[in-house]
């Protein structure tokens, strides 16, 4: 699909639409639903955004979205009474995470340096959805 900024907008309505029921459903969150929508309608997926060019900057802020989400929904006396599992299993997660993924991205060519760049990033990106 190469249509106009009205058409993408169009589709990526009708597929949060669709989507985030369907995910709230099973039992997941509406935003890990948008996520898979995504991937489905981008270039890896059904290809409905073959370049995603034009769909980049509403990325941005639908990452920036999700943060001010994730900042609703803790408040901090709330974030206080689970500091133990947060920040215990949350960190376990992020380090056995982060490692695995920086030898991935090492076995994939890139130097060790990078390659945890790239590891922390990505696993911090999964402990936030």
């Amino acid at each position: 699909m190469h249509g106009s900024g009205l058409e993408l907008a169009l589709v990526f309505l009708l597929a949060a639409v669709l989507v985030a029921p369907m995910f709230r459903r099973l039992g997941l969150g509406a935003v890990l639903g948008y996520l898979a929508a995504g991937v489905l309608l981008g270039p890896q997926g059904l290809r409905v955004v073959p370049d995603a060019g034009p769909v980049l900057a509403a990325s941005e802020i639908g990452v920036v979205m999700l943060l001010f989400v994730l900042g609703l929904e803790l408040s901090p006396s709330r974030l206080s009474l689970m500091r133990r599992p947060v920040f215990g299993a949350g960190g376990a997660q992020m380090a056995l995470c982060g490692l695995a993924l920086a030898v991935a991205a090492h076995a994939a060519g890139l130097p060790w340096t990078a390659a945890a760049v790239v590891g922390l990033a990505l696993a911090l990106s999964s402990t936030a959805v």
